[in-house]
């Protein structure tokens, strides 16, 4: 009769989950035996890494990706980068080694306590087998919740339960499929179509799940066809629209009244892909300007039962973008895109929006940016110019240290694209080990760390509510070339913009670091 371990190696690789990000510990050796030689395990030195590379990954692949966690510690590790795949949706199947059953409630080391409830509320679904011929079920429900749910779940799974024999039940969840439908029906597309025919001014809304779902294009479509301006949500983690296109008004601001402000003179405001919405900054107002109406489109129940005002339709987003684009009346011409302004400059160091401007005239054009430099979105903005699905990537609940892991994952997941992490010096500390694992693996990522000696992003928090003087603020002196090399990744200092141009402009194989020091700017 077959293992636990083999059933479950066999339910792994029948669902192509053949590379596992992890960092084991001795609960998880024996998961880790015998791996068929299909399977690739991917190390990181920090769980919180090892989340953030399988994030990275799985929003790549656009597939589940599994993590293999140590014990309790491990995941503990891991739990801030969580945050970031439960808002991004990624599908991850994270599982963790428990002590052997019999020494569980003695709380024996490295006995997780009450395991199942360790990554709640996090995970959307979290578990430990009740008995060693239970777990081949459950890693199949395990990957049927990631998968179904487009959610991180969790999965703690007692060491000596992968060498006990099961009989042939066990192997029933090989031949498993579950799928899921949620086409709207006529009358709610026709619904959907009334409402926008009818107002006088109505605007589009893109959440990142539009970009996630592979809808970019599509929702290009509808804006143009539709000829109505078209806003990217606040908090934004995947760009679901050409940030140059004569039709975008960039990223909603994360506050009540900015976005209510946003949507003066409208009538209609028609959100796709996207909570309603994901305030950050704490500014009141009225959540709509008089006279308008909201109606949000999202195959996520959460993100509609959840919001304040409006009207939802949960469904698959391909459709109701379909309807939107079959109304358009707009004559097909072609789209002129806007060119950036020059670039700023500062004093003394560039101005985050020089750094931008390289990247833009020295990456080619199918550069993926995988971004964590809050206190430089608004120079992001108005220097890049992506066009392309997959072209961004952002910490979706704001935790920092996913951004040089997940560049790793990204990079890992679509290789045939170039992949620059644009990393602020605050950042960068959090997620820094992930050098280590893109040297190992000769992952070919461009690492560059915007130094400003200081957390950008909480300054300026610090003078919008009132605390300008608070400690902890500044992180002066780091030099993360040494630390690049100290990793295995060749880096470099740059001092001028000359300098910068010239060092991203050179072709590598693997990994580089490029460290340029840019002037304080607000987001």
């Amino acid at each position: 009769m077959p293992l636990v371990r083999q059933v479950v190696h066999g339910l792994l690789e029948q669902h192509g989950l053949t590379t596992i990000f992890g960092n084991p510990g001795s609960n998880e050796l024996p998961f880790l035996a015998d791996l068929p030689d299909s399977f690739q395990y991917v190390l990181s030195l920090h769980e919180g890494v090892v989340l953030g590379m399988a994030d990275g990954y799985a929003q790549a692949t656009g597939r589940p990706a599994f993590v293999n966690l140590h014990a309790a510690s491990g995941s503990g590790n891991a739990m801030g980068a969580m945050t970031n795949a439960v808002y991004a949706r990624t599908p991850l199947i994270v599982t963790a080694g428990q002590q052997v059953r019999s020494v569980i409630g003695m709380e024996g080391m490295l006995s997780s306590v009450d395991a199942a409830s360790l990554m709640r509320p996090l995970a959307r679904w979290s578990a430990e087998p009740a008995s060693a011929g239970d777990v081949p079920r459950t890693c199949a429900q395990a990957i049927f919740e990631a998968t179904t749910h487009r959610a991180p779940v969790y999965l703690s799974i007692p060491y000596d339960d992968w060498d006990v024999e099961v009989d042939h039940n066990a192997e029933q969840v090989l031949s498993r499929s579950v799928a899921t439908a949620l086409t709207p029906s006529e009358q709610q597309l026709r619904w959907l179509t009334d409402a926008v025919s009818t107002a006088e001014r109505p605007l589009l809304v893109l959440g990142g799940d539009v970009d996630s779902q592979g809808h970019f294009e599509l929702a290009v479509r509808a804006a143009e066809a539709l000829d109505v301006p078209v806003y990217a949500a606040p908090s934004l983690f995947r760009l679901p629209f050409p940030n140059r296109h004569p039709l975008f008004r960039g990223v909603l601001p994360a506050g009540i009244k900015p976005i209510s402000d946003a949507f003066e003179g409208h009538d209609l405001v028609v959100t796709v892909g996207a909570p309603v919405f994901r305030y950050h900054q704490n500014v009141p107002g009225d959540f709509l300007p008089a006279g308008a109406k909201l109606i949000q489109i999202t195959d996520d129940p959460g993100a509609a039962t959840r919001a304040p005002f409006g009207d939802a339709l949960i469904c698959d987003l391909g459709p109701a973008l379909e309807a939107l684009a079959s109304l358009g009346t707009a004559p097909v011409e072609p789209i002129e895109y806007a060119a950036p302004a020059a670039p700023q400059t500062a004093d003394g160091a560039l101005h985050p929006e020089q750094v931008f401007a390289a990247l833009r005239d020295t990456q080619p054009k199918d550069t993926t940016y995988v971004v964590e430099s809050t206190s430089t979105n608004s120079s992001f903005w108005a220097q890049m110019d992506l066009r392309l699905p997959g072209s961004y990537y952002f910490p979706a609940s704001g935790g920092l240290g996913f951004g040089m892991p997940a560049a790793v994952g990204v990079a890992m997941g679509q290789p045939e694209r170039p992949v620059v992490a644009v990393i602020g010096d605050g950042s960068a500390n959090y997620g820094i080990t992930a050098l280590w694992s893109a040297a190992t693996y000769q992952i070919p990522v461009t690492f560059v760390i915007l130094r400003n000696g200081t957390y950008g992003a909480l300054r300026w928090f610090a003078e919008l509510l009132g605390v300008p003087k608070a400690p902890g603020m500044d992180i002066p002196n780091i030099d993360f070339t040494d630390l690049a090399r100290g990793y295995g990744v060749p880096a470099e200092a740059v001092g001028s913009d000359e300098e910068l141009r010239a060092a991203l402009a050179r072709r590598v194989d693997g990994p580089r670091l490029v460290q340029v020091d840019t002037a304080l700017t607000a987001p």
